[in-house]
């Protein structure tokens, strides 16, 4: 029986980021517990997690950051911003901002359809 077809962006199911308690923070040598594990094998699966819990973040993150600036950015709202002042916002350059603002419409056309 045939695979179904997979996105070409399917989504992972990150590692849990747990919150830290404030004394926790407080020590910049402590990150997520990572520092106390002695078994390597233990440390590198966490430390993988946590990796790719990062990154899912960021590319969920960076997709809402596009979604705004193309909102932002729609010739039909009255308070519409150009792409440099988007840029300016989000402290981008003029043309990452133009390059968000096209890959957040992509994402709104998809999400409408």
């Amino acid at each position: 029986m045939p695979q179904p077809e997979r996105n070409e962006r399917q989504r992972m199911r990150p590692a849990p980021l747990l919150f830290e308690p404030s004394a926790a923070v407080a020590d910049p040598e402590h990150f997520f517990d990572l520092e106390s594990m002695d078994d390597p094998k233990e440390l590198l699966s966490r430390a993988t997690e946590l990796t790719l819990a990062f990154r899912a973040a960021t590319d969920r993150a960076v997709e809402f950051q596009a979604i705004a600036a193309a909102r932002l950015a729609d010739p039909r709202r009255f308070d519409r911003l150009t792409t440099a002042d988007i840029a300016e916002r989000a402290e981008w350059t003029e043309d990452y901002a133009r390059k968000m603002v096209e890959f957040g419409r992509g994402l709104l056309g998809r999400t409408l359809s």
